[in-house]
């Protein structure tokens, strides 16, 4: 492991990732460790979004994913699940004037059909009253998964094809990615989990595949500002070569292939 850089930390403004995508883990977990009630921790772990949000348009990060309930977490008590929903709603109203006072743009992706009719109105008002932002794009995974995301994309690209409007040698990653929920978002730079788990959990995993991966131990309610630098400044670290030799990126290989400054 290599040695966490001493704080404050010192950012380089033109080498941030374009999107950041961030699984929020453990609200569950930091809330029995201190004697509290799971929904303490995850009214904590609202307060680490509004933070980070906050944090990733002052530092002029264009896009920004946070993933708030998975399709799995329709498993937990049915009480839990109501909660979750009502701390969403009052989450989006709450914050709503701030989101147009800065111009960003509220997004929301997965099966939002299968989220209750108050909170999928809510989630339509929030994205209508923010469409004409121009500032951060902030999405809101819910009722997301990954593999039902490639499946729902298959399945919408097979109908084009059986309906005689698409061709299968037509279907490349573009066509493909751009039949995701994510259509129309870049691909996540840097991937963030928090909690100590290792893994991706069903997290993007087609728009991943080039993305930095960074871990913490640090439960999501105790992710801030700070932790929020040294993910960042772990990213800015790395060299991003898709594929590449160092000496094919050196020589602008991949700004060309990319069309941008390489990141």
């Amino acid at each position: 492991m290599k040695p966490l850089p001493p704080s404050p930390l010192t950012l380089d403004p033109a080498r941030l990732p374009r999107h950041v995508a961030i699984i929020m883990d453990g609200n569950g977990r930091w809330a029995k460790q201190r004697g509290y009630p799971r929904m303490r921790g995850h009214a904590a772990g609202a307060e680490s979004a509004r933070a980070v949000i906050r944090e990733a348009r002052r530092l002029g990060i264009g896009y920004l994913t946070l993933f708030a309930f998975s399709e799995e977490n329709w498993q937990r008590p049915a009480r839990e699940i109501r909660t979750l929903m009502a701390l969403l709603k009052r989450y989006l109203r709450q914050e709503l004037r701030e989101m147009q006072e800065h111009g960003i743009v509220f997004n929301a992706i997965g099966n939002l059909a299968r989220l209750p009719a108050d909170v999928q109105e809510e989630l339509r008002r929030t994205r209508e009253a923010t469409q004409n932002g121009s500032g951060m794009v902030l999405t809101l995974a819910l009722s997301y998964g990954g593999r039902s995301d490639i499946l729902q994309a298959v399945q919408t690209l097979a109908r084009e094809v059986q309906a005689g409007r698409l061709s299968p040698d037509e279907i490349d990653a573009a066509r493909f990615a751009g039949a995701l929920y994510t259509a129309g978002l870049p691909d996540p730079d840097l991937v963030i989990r928090t909690s100590g788990e290792y893994r991706l959990s069903n997290f993007l995993l087609w728009q991943s595949a080039y993305a930095e991966l960074y871990f913490t131990p640090t439960y999501w309610p105790d992710f801030r500002e700070e932790e929020f630098h040294r993910a960042l400044w772990d990213y800015q670290r790395r060299d991003r070569r898709f594929g590449l030799t160092q000496e094919q990126v050196e020589s602008g290989l991949l700004a060309r292939l990319l069309g941008a400054p390489p990141r």
